[in-house]
This record gives structure tokens, sequence and C-alpha cells, in this order.
């Protein structure tokens, strides 16, 4: 595991750009494991940036996505789906029809799930994940509990979760209290994993998942089991 810090935002997002951006060039029919949240906004507008001025090209790349809120649909403008489309897909010239996120208003979410890990499957897992982490240590949505779930599963958010994501809704009871995430063994097939996370109040989760105990119960913990992770920390 390698941990980078950086003075700023920008320039963490510029490294962690970089990264994928040459795992795209090395393959340009890649899989992109990609995030949300507001950890990897700067790295989705960097790599915009590049396609836009350096012609970094995304036609022949698959990109699947970690998690999507359980009963909202993708033109919701909260969903993860229209999150992506915003801040990557509408910017960049990937295939849509190559573009996978968990329908988070399947009729059947086991059957989803189950339908997404066999997908992951095909493909042959992600070239590079992107990730950032919660202030309880996840990723994706694999929140802390009794054990470390292999399988893409429906998952009940914990309340630190639903306060963290409060700010993107009108209030924190309108926030989603389900979500349908990719579990550790999808995760853990990356061959690359890239973590990115900014300011001062993901220190201590970042440390301890980094060098602490590898516990469920701090579900981040377990990349230090990965043979290729990059976490970049920025101050601010």
């Amino acid at each position: 595991m390698t941990v980078k810090t950086f003075g700023s935002s920008a320039d963490l997002a510029r490294e962690a750009a970089g990264i994928i951006a040459s795992v795209i060039c090395a393959k340009p029919d890649c899989v992109l494991g990609l995030a949300t949240g507001s950890s990897p906004i700067g790295t989705y507008d960097e790599l915009a940036r590049m396609h836009r001025e350096e012609g970094l090209s995304f036609a022949r790349c698959t990109s699947v996505n970690l998690d999507e809120y359980k009963g909202l649909s993708g033109t919701h403008p909260q969903s993860y789906r229209f999150f992506m489309e915003e801040h990557l897909f509408s910017r960049v010239d990937i295939d849509r029809a190559r573009t996978f996120v968990p329908c988070g208003t399947a009729d059947d979410p086991a059957a989803e799930c189950a339908a997404y890990d066999a997908r992951l499957e095909a493909l042959g897992g992600t070239d590079v994940q992107l990730l950032g982490i919660g202030p309880d240590g996840h990723i994706g949505f694999n929140e802390p509990g009794d054990a470390f779930v292999k399988e893409t599963h429906v998952v009940d958010l914990d309340p630190t979760t639903i306060e963290a994501n409060a700010r993107f809704f009108a209030s924190a009871a309108e926030v989603p209290r389900q979500a349908l995430t990719m579990g550790m063994g999808g995760i853990m097939g990356a061959r690359k994993i890239v973590l990115v996370a900014s300011g001062a109040a993901k220190k201590a989760v970042l440390d301890a998942a980094v060098s602490g105990p590898i516990t469920p119960r701090l579900p981040a913990s377990i990349l230090q089991l990965h043979r290729d992770v990059v976490v970049l920390w920025s101050e601010n």
C-alpha cells in the first residue's frame, strides 16, 4: 500500500486522474470502477479536462459503479447514475451502453445484485477501482458490521452515513435508508485501487484503515490485504 499526502485537493485530483489515465492509455478497453460522493468530484473534473484538452479517450472503456440508493431511479437528481452523468459521462466520450450502475428501482433487488456480480465477473473485474471513504470507514456502501460481505447486496445505511449524506438532500428525512452496493469481493478483485480523501475529518479514520487492525467494524481496513492500493489524502 502506498500513501501519499498533498497540500490541496486539486493536487490530489491531478494525481488520481493521472493514475486512471495511465490505465486507460495502457489498456484503452479497460474496465473502470467508479465511485460517487464529494471525494472523487475533483478527479472527474480533471479527467474531463484531460479528455477535452489532451485527447484522453474513454470510447472503448467500460465503467462499473459501486452503488446506488434503493428506491431512486437513474433520473433522480440525487441518484448515483445522475451524479455520474453530471460529473463525468456527459463530459467525455464514453459509450453509455457500457456504463453500469446498480438499478435502485429494481423489482427484485436481490436478483439485481446477483446480476450485477455476474456482469462484473463477465467483464473480468475492474482494472482500476476509485474509492472514497466514509466517516465510519465504509467503502462503497459496505457499512461496519460483524463480517465482510463478499457479494453485491442490499444494505441498511448506518446513521452516520445518512447524516453525512443529508447535505445532498433537502433534509436527512429524505435520504434513502437502504442502498445496493458492490461487496468486498468486487472491490478487492480490482487489479488496482485508488482511494481518495480530503480534510482533517477523514484523517483519523483513514489512518485507522491504513495501519490499524483489519476488521469489518472498519470496512476500509480490508484494503490492507490488496496487492496494489494507492491512498491519496489532502489537507484541504
